[in-house]
């Protein structure tokens, strides 16, 4: 071993020895590993930076953006919806949630569409009574089964696809991966729908913010219009289509009409709605109702959004004892009022004509930039931030369109995946499908840095001959060993190091000396490259190792051990089955 390979491989090892201490973040973690290199000089200074302009970085960032965009058009999960009222048995919700998951997870960031389902997955647990516990462990692991079908399913294929390129020329396609990923998805889901027995039980989640702020009963007026598919509909109808909604009144001709199980709703009809925020969007949008003021104009200079916020009134707040309808909030201030909660009240007088009080919870819509100020000038006190929906969903199927393009375009290699994906995300946000400053939200900042500054690490290693020295070692651990017995080898090493690097960073470790670990044995790299995605982009074993899995933590009340007991049985399917499948697919 030369003294740089001494140097780049202490540089990663110190970076590894950080990342599982854990009290850094993992890009704080990532940038110092990247200084490190610099100071000893094993990263000249010129190559520093080189990992912000990588195509993995690119790839990822604008796959985020897209994900987002899918999220936030609802149409995913209205579809979902639609089977979910018919599902009463814990078995069928609970199969009907991990293959939705996987499927979505195929073509949309594994993370963004377990974010989209986890809504539906906790309605689904109150129906059923069924803890949550049992529901979002499987789920967050069917969505990392689900990332290996395709391309763009799991960032591991992505930069996978980029190292292949580099080596040999070719990049995998959208679909290389599908045979072995498929086959591993369809066993891995057929295990989960039995195996959450595994799962302790008696676990008390963590509780989500909306339950802290405990904030269900918000009012609401949308209006019947005309092919609105609640015309010509009972309440009692709109009422069992809404789940956590009541009808509080319908307003017909001017007049308040008591809102009986059996009135029909007629276009034209201003029907006030009572539930949480979300709940609230969700029937609006199936219900095609429109909400009041949605059609009002904001003065919106270049550059600003509309969205929506939630306030309480303070005392000696400029609303306290004033109707909606006499301060004219849209004329005055430039804002509506969506909704308004009081604590233990159940209103049945329109937004217009409640004569607000201090303490009273609101929902303004307003241009983002200037609500800050519209509230200190009201008197009114922000609420801890969260992501409330009403007035905001989109209904367009652009984003699915955008991506299907985006995804067809790669298929047949008309253009890369890069430029297709990077053309996709600012095709998004071109259409208005995305708000710009939801898309800048949507990138995980810290992961594309994390990316950046590993990608110099990982090419340090390669330039000293690290990852020739390692294939070494790693061939003369695999003498006399069948192919197949080498390409395991690969594969549970990268599975082992994913739990404590995360699966991108392994990936950029794991995929040179796979390659070099082949040609030195005299295999194809094909099938080694391919094993180390899987490995990197299963782990079940850990809540730290993949997003995924940390996001259910909370919610789900999982402790840090929990996790083997579902993902030790699952990772060991994986690689009994995953071997042979890789070999049989990608001769060696």
């Amino acid at each position: 071993m030369t003294f740089d390979q001494a140097l780049s491989f202490a540089v990663l090892a110190g970076t590894m020895v950080l990342f599982v201490w854990g009290r850094w973040r993992y890009d704080l973690v990532a940038v110092t590993g990247l200084m490190a290199g610099l100071l000893v000089g094993v990263i000249p200074a010129e190559r520093a930076f080189s990992g912000f302009s990588n195509d993995i970085v690119i790839i990822v960032g604008s796959a985020l953006v897209v994900s987002a965009a899918v999220a936030r058009s609802g149409v995913i999960e209205r579809a979902v919806n639609r089977v979910a009222p018919r599902l009463t048995g814990f078995r069928a919700q609970l199969l009907v949630l991990i293959i939705a998951v996987a499927a979505m997870s195929a073509f949309v960031k594994n993370i963004g569409a377990l974010a989209i389902m986890m809504p539906i997955a906790f309605q689904m647990s109150r129906r059923s009574g069924t803890p949550i516990s049992s529901y979002l462990m499987p789920m967050a692991f069917a969505s990392l089964l689900g990332g290996l079908m395709t391309l763009v399913g799991t960032s591991p294929n992505v930069i996978v696809s980029g190292l292949r390129e580099e080596m040999t020329g070719t990049p995998f396609g959208m679909f290389d991966y599908f045979p072995v990923g498929a086959t591993l998805t369809a066993v891995g889901l057929a295990f989960l729908a039995v195996g959450y027995r595994l799962l302790p039980t008696g676990q008390k989640p963590a509780a989500a913010l909306g339950e802290v702020l405990d904030i269900q009963a918000y009012l609401t007026e949308a209006r019947v219009v005309s092919g609105s598919a609640a015309e010509g509909k009972s309440i009692a109808e709109l009422g069992d289509a809404a789940e956590g909604v009541s009808v509080a009144a319908v307003i017909r001709e001017g007049e308040d009409r008591e809102a009986s199980c059996d009135t029909v709703l007629k276009a034209g009809d201003i029907v006030l709605l009572q539930g949480a925020p979300e709940a609230l969007e969700r029937i609006i949008a199936k219900a095609s109702l429109e909400l009041e003021g949605q059609d009002r104009t904001f003065a919106v200079e270049r550059g600003e959004e509309v969205g929506v916020i939630e306030a309480v009134i303070a005392h000696g707040s400029v609303l306290v004892g004033e109707a909606a309808g006499r301060l004219e909030l849209h004329r005055r201030h430039d804002i509506n009022l969506l909704a308004v909660s009081r604590s233990g009240v159940r209103f049945t007088e329109r937004l217009r004509g409640i004569n607000l009080r201090a303490g009273d919870v609101i929902v303004l819509q307003g241009v983002l930039s200037r609500l800050p100020a519209k509230l200190q000038e009201l008197g009114c006190l922000p609420l801890a931030e969260r992501e409330v929906r009403l007035g905001k969903l989109s209904r367009s199927i652009l984003p699915l369109l955008i991506l299907a393009v985006a995804m067809a375009l790669t298929a047949f290699g008309l253009v890369s995946v890069q430029l297709a994906f990077f053309g996709a995300a600012a095709a998004t946000v071109m259409v208005g499908a995305l708000p710009l400053r939801e898309a800048y939200a949507a990138i995980d900042w810290p992961i594309l840095v994390m990316l950046a500054a590993l990608i110099p690490i990982s090419e340090a290693i390669q330039q000293t001959g690290g990852t020739d020295l390692i294939a070494q070692g790693l061939s003369h651990a695999a003498i006399g060993l069948p192919p197949l017995a080498a390409l395991a080898l690969i594969l549970v090493a990268a599975m082992a190091l994913t739990p404590f690097l995360n699966n991108a960073a392994t990936v950029l470790v794991m995929a040179p000396i796979a390659a070099e670990f082949a040609t030195g044995l005299g295999y194809r790299p094909d099938a080694f490259l391919m094993a180390v995605a899987v490995g990197a982009a299963c782990d079940f074993l850990t809540p730290i190792g993949h997003q995924c899995n940390t996001l259910v933590m909370g919610p789900g009340g999982y402790r840090f051990g929990d996790y083997w007991r579902l993902g030790l049985p699952l990772s060991l399917l994986v690689v009994v089955l995953g071997v042979p499948l890789i070999g049989l697919v990608w001769p060696v």
